[in-house]
């Protein structure tokens, strides 16, 4: 058996022989379920609350135009003094809608108040701002001479159908559920590499402060030794989400199935409004919608994602088992933690802000081929690709497992010197002196 097989087998048993790596394996799923159906349970409760709001309308020029809803109900209090009605809504009320009397209801810009003691949600502000608007608009409109009931009726409502060139019906909405397929891959490999990563250099840290590196480096080179700390750990991570995967459906399964719990925010909707929803939306839309994310290119984008994955947590693991040798302790090595987290939080804000609403445009096609950012935003371009575009893909690819293998060239001569550097905090300067040894 070789060497780095046998580094990859004691850094895999090693991790998976801990402790916390067991409770935390096992303890997540539960934690993540307990977080959803908590969600769920208040989520159900706050269903059927209702709010209510008083209103003292000195003219009654809007008090009708409030209309109260399940979650919203809205009080008259305007036969009472302004003062009593006050005081009332403070101990009764959510909050008091003040409307005073003017001369002219378009004077009224401005001069509406709510009063509470809790600030009011935005969602509130703009219904109540919209209610007023609507009525001064059709005050002024009577003024001006129109018929606002013609205007009402010869309003339109249109919607845009989409179609492809090649007389395919397109839908609303793809592009949102394409971005967030790849955007939910390319943060699981962002959060992969940032927490296994982080394992890497606490392991390195760890046997260089027990001077274990000193013994384990007289038999192996510094090259093997890092290697095999990287994918051993790789190996860990991977054994420890199939677990979550498997353990979190199981759970999901289970507290929906026998106790009848909705879980996160779809609870709030319930059966009864998702069936109207359906009919309202007709379900030839849903199939159409199914049918659209079955047409991806699925095989090419979990392909893609192992690749990207590998070549992602490879590039970057490297960077941080470099850091781990380099430094004596985990809170040294913060200074140098931020050039390496940056390129990712960067892929994540590209992708989002981005892919989104320009897929091939310059930017997004740029950063995807950046091997530094391409594991995260490629991901999030490949439900967009055509046949045109694969050699972006290829591209990619390519130049991500060739930095790879640059920086683990560079970065294994960083961490032959700096294994066996004690007591000394580097410097930037340092590290590339060592990068020329």
């Amino acid at each position: 058996m070789s060497k780095l097989t046998l580094i990859i087998k004691r850094e895999f048993i090693a991790k998976v022989r801990n402790k916390s790596f067991i409770v935390m394996t096992f303890l997540s799923p539960l934690l993540f379920v307990g977080m959803a159906v908590l969600i769920g349970f208040l989520a159900s409760m706050n269903k059927d609350s209702v709010t209510q709001i008083a209103i003292h309308d000195e003219a009654g020029y809007l008090k009708n135009d409030f209309k109260s809803d399940k979650h919203t109900q809205y009080v008259d209090l305007s036969e009472m003094p302004f003062a009593i009605a006050k005081d009332t809504a403070g101990k009764n009320y959510k909050g008091l809608l003040f409307i005073p009397k003017v001369a002219a209801l378009p004077e009224l810009d401005g001069k509406v108040e709510y009063i509470s003691d809790d600030s009011p949600s935005m969602e509130f502000i703009t219904n109540v701002e919209r209610v007023i608007n609507a009525k001064i608009t059709k005050e002024n409109l009577d003024v001006l001479g129109f018929d606002t009931e013609k205007i009402e009726k010869a309003k339109a409502k249109t919607s845009l159908k989409l179609s492809k060139f090649s007389g395919e019906e397109s839908l609303k909405g793809l592009n949102e559920i394409k971005v967030a397929i790849g955007g939910f891959m390319g943060y699981m490999i962002m959060m992969f590499i940032i927490i296994y990563g982080n394992f890497v250099m606490r392991s390195v840290i760890e046997e260089k402060t027990n001077r274990i590196i000193e013994i384990i480096i007289s038999s192996v080179k510094p090259f093997q030794l890092m290697m095999g700390k990287i994918i051993g750990n790789s190996l860990a991570g991977i054994l420890q989400f199939m677990i979550w995967a498997v353990v979190g459906a199981l759970l999901f399964f289970i507290a929906s199935s026998f106790f009848g719990l909705q879980m996160g925010a779809s609870s709030a909707v319930s059966p009864e409004m998702m069936e109207q929803a359906q009919q309202a939306a007709g379900l030839s839309k849903v199939q159409l919608y199914i049918n659209e994310i079955l047409n991806l290119p699925l095989t090419l984008m979990l392909v893609s994602f192992v690749i990207f994955f590998i070549g992602g947590y490879f590039l970057y693991s490297s960077l941080y088992a470099a850091i781990g040798a380099a430094v004596d302790s985990e809170t040294d090595s913060q200074q140098f933690l931020l050039p390496i987290i940056m390129p990712l939080m960067l892929a994540v804000y590209i992708g989002f802000f981005t892919v989104i609403n320009d897929p091939h445009g310059t930017v997004a096609t740029v950063f995807s081929i950046i091997p530094f950012t391409s594991p995260i935003v490629m991901l999030m371009r490949i439900p967009f690709l055509d046949s045109s575009h694969y050699w972006q893909l290829i591209v990619s690819i390519i130049l991500l497992f060739a930095t790879f293998a640059f920086v683990v060239w560079f970065a294994s001569k960083i961490y032959r010197v700096g294994i066996l550097m004690y007591g000394k905090k580097p410097t930037w300067k340092e590290l590339y002196k060592w990068m020329k040894y």
